[in-house]
């Protein structure tokens, strides 16, 4: 898609980080990983980016060093549309709608699921401050088209064809950059990988790698329906089948349109008149212009801090309203709007859990061309009892299918890292159908395919085709655009023009990483 908004994409690339100190496994060093700071970002570019394993924490882009970190961090998302809700899921909703329209309150605490946030953001928030840029704001602004022309046809004599060398006519403010029109959705799944079914060790919970468990009472049911069905046509040979089969066939015939419930069925369900709780769920643009957001800032930075310090034991002064805005309000992601796009168009969000008219918890969401990517999710820890870190999981997944119907092509949810290594992170495989990022090839692959290897390693190429390759890989580095002293050029013009040492081996790096339809879009800054 094109960037609607006409601002390309800015960044700011750092290279390898020095280790930080893993929030999984405690390692002071272990947590490697690669990071650029961006200034802006069209929302074309990003899902691209997610799509090679980036991750966003505030304005700061960063992707694991997956076979060096200490516990690698692979991308999952959710197939939304065919997301069907598990037992303990459908504990979490019903006792939501318990609460809401009788006031019961369960006596079973929350599970053991502990989808209560996600905690790889709160490590990720630790360097997003370390490594913030100090550009001035000036030297982002491209010039415009007269002070451009002196180096159009700088690289003529190099035998570069004219289009890959001319520097962008550039108006300040104004440059428009557009997707490939056949830019590919998001890979489908790699099927070439063999199934192994791993016994699941002694207190890791149920084997994900098989199918969900069903009741013996149900087989037997299905059974004995498929029996009738097929000695159904005895009626027509003048055998007439039992009454009791009779009435069985018949209930079971209109049972089985009945699909199992859905979120949907207990998310959108009419309350009495004299329901004790009312619930409401707002969508709020992460903007200090929209007035939805500004007049509900103060409540939604103070519900935050006190999280912060409930459920990770921050200070105060590591969660107060700077820290907030950095960490969950600053965004680099441009909003626009797509005549196919959903009606509240792309961006970052946050979704607003209003109980009886105050904030209880906050969803931070970012809304993508093919995907609601989930950013951060924090809530009023005397409210734990609802289990609303499940529960916002959930209903963001319903919000997917929502936008779906307006915006074809946006059909996932992606749930940020998956960290096998950490069995307390294990629980977004739960939410299934679901697929893992291969490191290598980036290729999608079920998630039931991926857990068998992790369990022997925990660094793995999930693409089993060892003759496959990343098809997005950078092939041909003169076309990186750069932003160099104000001036947008391919690489190919910055490489003579630039005075001192070279770069090559870093501007080769970040290619690589970001991909080469991304190299081409994006503008990275040198100084």
């Amino acid at each position: 898609m094109a960037a609607a908004g006409g601002s390309p994409s800015i960044v700011e690339y750092f290279g390898g980080e020095d280790g930080y100190r893993c929030g999984y496994c405690k390692n002071e060093t272990g947590n490697l990983s690669h990071g650029m700071w961006a200034h802006s970002m069209t929302v074309q570019d990003y899902q691209d980016l997610i799509d090679r394993g980036w991750r966003r924490s505030g304005k700061y882009v960063y992707k694991p060093i997956m076979n060096q970190t200490c516990c690698p961090q692979y991308t999952i998302r959710c197939q939304a549309l065919c997301f069907q809700p598990s037992k303990s899921h459908k504990k979490v909703l019903k006792k939501m709608l318990k609460y809401i329209s009788k006031g019961d309150v369960s006596k079973v605490m929350s599970e053991e699921e502990p989808m209560d946030s996600h905690i790889e953001d709160v490590v990720a928030c630790d360097f997003a401050y370390k490594s913030e840029s100090h550009v001035n704001q000036s030297e982002l602004t491209p010039l415009s088209v007269d002070h451009t022309e002196g180096v159009e046809n700088e690289d003529k004599d190099t035998g570069e064809t004219k289009e890959e060398v001319n520097v962008q006519k550039v108006e300040s403010g104004s440059l428009q950059i557009c997707a490939d029109k056949d830019t590919p959705v998001p890979g489908e799944p790699s099927r070439s990988a063999k199934i192994v079914h791993a016994p699941p060790k002694p207190g890791k919970g149920a084997d994900l790698s098989k199918p969900p468990c069903r009741k013996a009472k149900d087989i037997r049911k299905e059974r004995k329906l498929q029996k009738l069905l097929q000695n159904q046509k005895c009626v027509s040979e003048g055998s007439p089948l039992q009454a009791g089969d009779q009435v069985f066939l018949l209930q079971n015939s209109k049972s089985k349109a009945n699909q199992p419930k859905t979120i949907e069925d207990f998310v959108f369900v009419s309350l009495p008149d004299d329901a004790p709780h009312k619930l409401e769920v707002r969508l709020v643009p992460v903007s200090f212009e929209d007035p939805q957001f500004k007049s509900s800032f103060n409540q939604s930075a103070t519900l935050f801090a006190k999280y912060q310090m409930a459920i990770h034991k921050d200070t105060p002064s590591d969660c107060g309203e700077n820290e907030f805005t950095r960490f969950l309000c600053d965004s680099p992601l441009e909003a626009e709007n797509a005549p196919n796009g959903p009606e509240c168009g792309y961006g970052s969000f946050h979704q607003q859990y209003w109980l009886d008219g105050k904030i209880i918890a906050v969803g931070v969401i970012d809304i993508l061309p093919y995907c609601v990517s989930s950013v951060y999710l924090y809530y009023d820890p005397d409210y734990s009892f609802l289990s609303l870190g499940v529960y916002s999981a959930l209903r963001e997944i319903a919000f997917t299918r929502q936008l779906h119907e307006k915006a074809p092509d946006l059909c996932f949810y992606y749930m940020g890292f998956y960290i096998h290594s950490c069995p307390k992170m294990r629980y977004k495989g739960q939410y299934r159908p679901s697929d893992l990022l291969c490191p290598e090839t980036y290729v999608w692959t079920p998630i039931e395919q991926c857990l068998p290897l992790l369990e022997h390693s925990k660094y793995c190429r999930f693409n089993q085709d060892v003759k496959a390759v990343d098809e997005g890989r950078i092939k041909e580095l003169g076309r990186v655009r750069v932003l160099h002293k104000r001036t947008v050029m391919p690489y190919s013009v910055y490489k003579k023009r630039r005075k001192g040492p070279s770069d090559e081996a870093s501007v080769q790096q970040y290619a690589s990483l970001v991909g080469q339809t991304c190299s081409e879009r994006m503008l990275l800054f040198r100084s």
